[in-house]
């Protein structure tokens, strides 16, 4: 038993310090791409930080989402955070899970090179949204005679930059339209859809999302108009960004494509590349007419043109 688990933790071992050479050099060559993607969060928080300064606290608007939901109250608040962190960090997992899985079909440093760019295109478009109309906040701090409905003048340009991080983001007011966590939500889904080997998780992904949802509206930590514009918008971005994007490569035929050339230049046997595709999908590529009757005689195979000879030599003449 000591001696399985030995072997099968050197393999594991060996597995960990390949992949994590292979997303070294991945990362030598897309580090700019990450690192932008990263400086964009601290961007959209700061302008969420900004737009509180402009919130203005009123009554709450009417909201259909309001009247067909009941309120969960502050206690219960901490249900859909609880969803939301679940969802985060269940992708956060499933992305580096190369490191640790024999079967594979993606590179972590370019899974979230993607995902950052898909984040990036949504957010741009929820701080242009935001800040072009301010609307009552309907969460509880946000509402009238909350000290933290509003802001006072900043005492300096530091206080703005430092967001006053974690609490200025989660105390935020007036960044409504649209949802920031519906955008994280919808992104990591789509790209498990995308890439994702598992059905059933493909199916619980979608299932967590709309109760992610209903929660946000229930929560009143936003109208419905800022869970319904995510859904849409989130979905066409990442639906226009993926195609100017370039195909991720495909890890499931990575052994194969290594052991077959894919060129004539470097085919010996004179293979065209469409043969040794269709050799990579399990389909034959000898024509049907070049097939002929072979008999078997002591392991060997033989062509119909040598049967006599293999028939004298089982009566042993």
């Amino acid at each position: 038993m000591s001696f399985y688990i030995g072997r099968e933790a050197s393999k594991l071992w060996k597995r960990i310090c390949a992949e994590t050479t292979t997303e070294i050099n991945l990362l030598a060559e897309n580090w700019k791409y990450l690192l932008a993607g990263i400086i964009f969060q601290y961007i959209h928080g700061l302008a969420a930080r900004g737009v509180h300064y402009l919130h203005r606290p009123g009554p709450t608007l009417q909201d259909l989402g309001f009247i067909l939901l009941p309120e969960l109250g502050q206690e219960k608040a901490y249900i859909s955070e609880t969803l939301f962190t679940f969802i985060f960090l269940s992708f956060v997992l499933w992305t580096f899970h190369p490191f640790l899985f024999k079967s594979k079909k993606i590179y972590t440093v370019l899974i979230w090179c993607r995902v950052l760019c898909f984040l990036v295109a949504s957010q741009a478009l929820r701080i242009v949204t935001f800040y072009a109309t301010q609307l009552p906040g309907p969460n509880y701090h946000c509402r009238e005679g909350s000290k933290l409905a509003t802001l006072p003048r900043p005492d300096s340009v530091f206080e703005v930059l430092l967001i006053n991080f974690p609490r200025g983001v989660i105390y935020g007011c007036g960044d409504l339209i649209f949802s920031s966590h519906m955008i994280f939500t919808l992104v990591f889904v789509l790209t498990y859809q995308r890439y994702g080997t598992r059905r059933c998780i493909k199916q619980l992904g979608w299932i967590l999302s709309v109760c992610q949802s209903l929660l946000i509206i229930a929560s009143r930590k936003h109208y419905t108009v800022d869970v319904v514009v995510a859904w849409y918008t989130v979905n066409l971005v990442v639906f226009f960004v993926d195609k100017k994007l370039p195909e991720l490569p495909d890890r499931t035929n990575a052994a194969a494509t290594l052991l077959l050339p894919l060129s004539t230049k470097d085919n010996k046997d004179g293979r065209t590349k469409e043969e040794n595709h269709k050799l990579l999908n399990g389909n034959s590529v000898v024509d049907p007419a070049d097939w002929r009757q072979r008999t078997q005689a002591n392991g060997k195979i033989l062509e119909d043109g040598h049967t006599n000879h293999a028939d004298t030599a089982m009566n042993g003449a």
